[in-house]
C-alpha cells in the first residue's frame, strides 16, 4: 500500500526510508525556566521516530525570536543539552531528525522579549489580527495580540544571521542530523520577504531580491556551519494570517527555489495555506516549483495518504509532510503501511500540559 510514499529517497546528505515527513509542530511544552527540551519532549519525538524525517517543533534561536510561552529555544547550553536527550532518543530507535529554527519577528509581546521590549521587524507595522501566546504577569498563561514592533536597524540585521548560524552549530553539536530554516508561517524571514509587511527603504526592502536578502544571508550562515547537504528551508507562499498578503508570494518562491538549487540545499518545504486562509497552490506553480528546485521538494497541506501518495507519483512532490496525524499517531508510517484507521487529536491538548494528550495516544500495537 502507497508504495511511493513508502518508498525510500535522499535528502542531501541523508537517506529517508520513507517519504512521510513529520511537520513542525509547535506544542508549548518545554521545561521551566528557561524554555529546555525535557525526557517528556524526548520520549515524544522518540515514539515518532518511524518517520522519514521529523522536522521539531519551531525553535527560537534567541529570546528576540520568541512568540509563544513554553516553546523551547537552542540558544543557552540547558537548551542545547535538553535537545541532545531529543535527538540520542530518536537515533536510539532509528529515526533522523531536524531542528527548525525560528525568529517570530513582529508575532510578540514585550511579555516575552527581554526587559519588556518592543519586538522587531522588518517595518513599524502591527500584525492585524494577530496572536501570541504570554504568560502574564499574575502568572496565567493568555492570547493576547500582538504587540507593535519597532523596526530593525540596518546594522542591527547581521547580528539576527550571525544567530541563525550559532543556532545551526548548537543543533550540530545537540545531534541534529540536519536544520531547517523556518522562512514561512508569517514569521520574521517572511515578513521581510512580504510586500506589505516590508517598507524599507534600505538593501532588505524594495525589490523582491531585496526583500528576500535576509532569508538567503540566514541560509547561507547556516550552510557555513554545516554544509548543502544538511539544510532545508520552509515557505509558505500565499500565506495569508498573521497580517501577511504579499502580492509577489509565487514571485518570492521562485526566486528563492532558483537560489536554493544554486546553493544545493538538501530540501525546500512548502507549509500550503490550507488553514491560513489564503488560495491554493496550482499544479502549475508546483510544476514551476519542481523545474527550478533540483533538491528534495516536501509539501505540507492537510494531504491524506492516498492524496500524498498521488502527488508523489505524479512526480510533483519527493515526500509528504504530515501535521495533525503525527499529533495522535505516532506510528503514523505503519497506520498508512497497514491501512489501518487513524486515531484522532484532540484540540483541548495541542498547547501546553503534560503527558496527556502528548504521550499516550495508543500505537496500533497497543491498540490490539
Amino acid at each position: 500500500m502507497h508504495p511511493h510514499l513508502l518508498s525510500p529517497v535522499q535528502a542531501g546528505s541523508l537517506t529517508l526510508p520513507n517519504r512521510v515527513v513529520m511537520a513542525p509542530l509547535t506544542r508549548s511544552r518545554a521545561s521551566q525556566p528557561g524554555d529546555v527540551p525535557s525526557s517528556m519532549n524526548a520520549e515524544y519525538y522518540a515514539q515518532r521516530a518511524g518517520a522519514g524525517l521529523i522536522v521539531s517543533e519551531a525553535t527560537q534561536i534567541s529570546q528576540q525570536g520568541q512568540g509563544y510561552a513554553w516553546t523551547p529555544g537552542i540558544y543557552t547550553d540547558a537548551q542545547e543539552a535538553g535537545w541532545k536527550l531529543v535527538t540520542d532518543a530518536v537515533h536510539a530507535r532509528g529515526g533522523r531528525i531536524a531542528a527548525q529554527l525560528w525568529h517570530v519577528g513582529r508575532i510578540s509581546h514585550p511579555l516575552l522579549q527581554a526587559d519588556g521590549a518592543a519586538p522587531v521587524a522588518p517595518s513599524a507595522l502591527i500584525a492585524e489580527g494577530a496572536k501570541c501566546f504570554v504568560v502574564q504577569p499574575d502568572g496565567t498563561p493568555a492570547n493576547v495580540p500582538t504587540a507593535l514592533p519597532r523596526a530593525l536597524e540596518t546594522a542591527e540585521i547581521s547580528g539576527i544571521v550571525s544567530e541563525y548560524a550559532q543556532a545551526a552549530a548548537r543543533a550540530d553539536r545537540a545531534g541534529f542530523d540536519m536544520v531547517e530554516v523556518h522562512a514561512a508561517n508569517g514569521y520574521l524571514l517572511q515578513q521581510f520577504l512580504s510586500t506589505n509587511s516590508n517598507l524599507r527603504t534600505d538593501g532588505y526592502g524594495g525589490s523582491l531580491e531585496n526583500r528576500a536578502r535576509i532569508v538567503l544571508e540566514a541560509v547561507d550562515a547556516v550552510i557555513a556551519v554545516l554544509g548543502t547537504g544538511r539544510v532545508g528551508v520552509r515557505l509558505s507562499p500565499h500565506f495569508a494570517a498573521h497580517g501577511i498578503a504579499d502580492a509577489e508570494a509565487e514571485a518570492s518562491a521562485l526566486y528563492l527555489a532558483r537560489e536554493f538549487s544554486r546553493r544545493g540545499i538538501a530540501y525546500l518545504h512548502i507549509a500550503e495555506p490550507d488553514w491560513a486562509g489564503g488560495p491554493k497552490l496550482t499544479d502549475a506553480f508546483r510544476r514551476e516549483l519542481r523545474e527550478q528546485f533540483t533538491g528534495m521538494l516536501i509539501f505540507c497541506g492537510g494531504y491524506s495518504a492516498a492524496q500524498a501518495e498521488a502527488l508523489i507519483a505524479s512526480g510533483l512532490a519527493d515526500a509528504v509532510a504530515f501535521g495533525r496525524p503525527y499529533l495522535a499517531n505516532p506510528d503514523l508510517v505503519e497506520r498508512f503501511r497497514a491501512g489501518a484507521t487513524l486515531n484522532q487529536p484532540d484540540p483541548a491538548t495541542f498547547y501546553g500540559g503534560g503527558a496527556h494528550g502528548y504521550l499516550d495516544y495508543p500505537a496500533l500495537k497497543q491498540a490490539a
